[in-house]
């Protein structure tokens, strides 16, 4: 019974030395916040957590050629159709007949739809969806680059990571200088360059920097300098 006691103790003390550690790390956490943001810093912390983070939302998503697109009015299923995007940027649809969709957003082409039924159904409709976004597949690669054992461009998925990508890539070259590499990443119209540390992925398993990527990253891995 006693070393029951004793052991439960110790668990309990255990505990209590683990709590006070997590709230001197949280209060750390919290001072460090406050004070970036005392001085004015907000922005920095949102620029870092939203430059690493491995979601990406556009603001607008503008059709493009080879975009294929379901026009759906409501009530009219003889009207509602799916279409692709020519390359010249047309479509065909029943009753308005030819009408550009490049370059216009969902919203903005199904306005213009709306419109131009409106002069043949009463008080129409009309929902655009995107089915097959092929316009953007170049903006949807990621890409490694430098001494790679093949420099090669994938298709995006989401949750792959610099370690997937570059062991797609046939891994580094025995010329390579691993914990050189560095992931450039479009943000806000500037592209950002983040530093890699390749080599403690590959030989220490150190996961810290196995960021996960985004479309359109950029992976550089250096050679050596001899």
């Amino acid at each position: 019974m006693r070393m029951v006691s004793s052991v439960a103790a110790d668990d309990v003390l255990m505990g209590e030395r683990w709590g006070v550690r997590i709230k001197i790390r949280l209060s750390v956490a919290v001072w460090l916040s406050g004070f970036l943001l005392l001085m004015g810093g907000g922005g920095l912390v949102q620029a870092v957590e939203e430059e690493l983070s491995p979601y990406y939302l556009v603001k607008e998503y503008y059709i493009g050629v080879d975009d294929e697109i379901d026009v759906n009015v409501w009530r009219q299923p003889e009207l509602s159709v799916s279409v692709p995007v020519r390359p010249d940027g047309m479509i065909s649809l029943p009753l308005v007949g030819e009408l550009k969709a490049e370059g216009f957003t969902p919203k903005q082409l199904s306005d213009l739809v709306r419109d131009r039924l409106a002069k043949f159904v009463r008080d129409p409709k009309v929902a655009i969806i995107l089915t097959q976004l092929r316009s953007h597949e170049f903006l949807s690669q990621v890409r490694v680059l430098g001494a790679v054992g093949s420099v090669t461009s994938l298709p995006y998925r989401p949750g792959m990571t610099v370690l997937d990508v570059v062991l797609e890539a046939g891994g580094v070259s025995e010329f390579s200088s691993p914990n050189g590499t560095k992931l450039y990443r479009k943000f806000d119209d500037k592209t950002r360059t983040i530093e890699v540390n390749l080599k403690d992925i590959l030989s220490e398993g150190k996961l810290e920097t196995n960021y996960t990527l985004r479309p359109g990253d950029v992976i550089t891995v250096p050679e050596k300098l001899f």
